[in-house]
């Protein structure tokens, strides 16, 4: 009933920039959190950034100064700024939003929904 649907990683040299867009789609009441999550190969994935309904924003340390989000509600959508990309920067990165939707009993309801994720490659 709601999807989240990531746009924007690929290859960049270091130093390059990218931006992560994801939009959400579907029977959706509101939005509140939402944020940006990275996985790399055999690890956990990790919070990079994320961002409240009402604009409020928090980081992670490995990317402050270089990484900004921000969103734009009408638009159900959420954007990742990458500036100064290293190559450690290299990761799966996965959209996260916390979704009240409209269930099939008209009911609302809340779930944290995931995109299916885009690859970012940062070469030194």
């Amino acid at each position: 009933q709601v999807q989240l649907v990531e746009s924007g990683g690929g290859l960049v040299q270091a130093g390059g920039s990218l931006r992560l867009s994801c939009v959400a789609s579907g029977s959706i009441f509101s939005i509140n959190a939402m944020g940006w999550y990275r996985q790399e190969p055999g690890k956990q994935r990790e919070l990079v950034a994320a961002i409240s309904s009402g604009g409020s924003t928090n980081f992670a340390d490995f990317v402050k100064g270089r990484f900004t989000i921000s969103r734009d509600n009408a638009k159900n959508t959420v954007y990742l700024q990458m500036n100064s990309l290293k190559p450690e920067d290299t990761a799966v990165y996965y959209c996260n939003a916390d979704i009240t939707y409209y269930s099939s009993s008209a009911y609302l309801k809340e779930y944290e929904y995931w995109g299916q994720g885009t690859q970012v490659t940062v070469s030194s």
